[in-house]
C-alpha cells in the first residue's frame, strides 16, 4: 500500500490541524492504519491506531482527548484531527498501515509494514 499524507503546518499554540492519508494499492479496508511521529532529535513514536472497521481506537498517553483518529475506507483516507496543540507537538507526522488482512492493532512502531512520507507539523508557543 502506499501512503501519502497532508494537513501539516504552523500553527500557535492551542490550535487545531487535521492531517489526512490518501493510501493506493492493495484494499484499504483490510489495513488497521495509524500515526506516528519524530520530533528532531527524538525516536519516532506511536501516536494514534484504527481498526479496520474504525471500531476500536488507541492513542498514546500523550495526546489522549486532545487527538482523534477517523477513517473513510470509500475514500481510502484516514484522518488525525489534532486540537489543543502545544509546542511538544511539534514533529514530522507519518500515516503507516499495519499488515494486510490483520486484525491486530498497531500500537508500536514495529507493528507497522507500511509508512507514508510525512508531513511537518510545527506549533509555535
Amino acid at each position: 500500500v502506499q501512503l501519502q499524507a497532508s494537513g501539516g503546518g504552523l500553527v500557535q499554540a492551542g490550535g487545531s490541524l487535521r492531517l489526512s492519508c490518501l493510501a493506493s494499492g492493495r484494499t484499504f479496508s483490510r489495513y488497521a492504519m495509524g500515526w506516528c511521529r519524530q520530533a528532531p532529535g527524538k525516536e519516532r513514536e506511536f501516536v494514534a491506531a484504527i481498526s479496520w472497521s474504525s471500531g476500536i481506537t488507541f492513542y498514546a498517553d500523550s495526546v489522549k482527548a486532545r487527538f482523534t483518529i477517523s477513517r473513510d475506507n470509500a475514500k481510502n483516507t484516514v484522518y488525525l484531527q489534532m486540537n489543543s496543540l502545544t509546542p511538544e507537538d511539534t514533529a514530522v507526522y507519518y500515516c503507516a498501515a499495519g499488515s494486510y488482512g490483520s486484525s491486530w492493532l498497531p500500537t508500536v512502531i514495529a507493528d507497522f509494514g507500511s509508512w507514508g512520507q510525512g508531513t511537518q507539523v510545527t506549533v509555535s508557543s
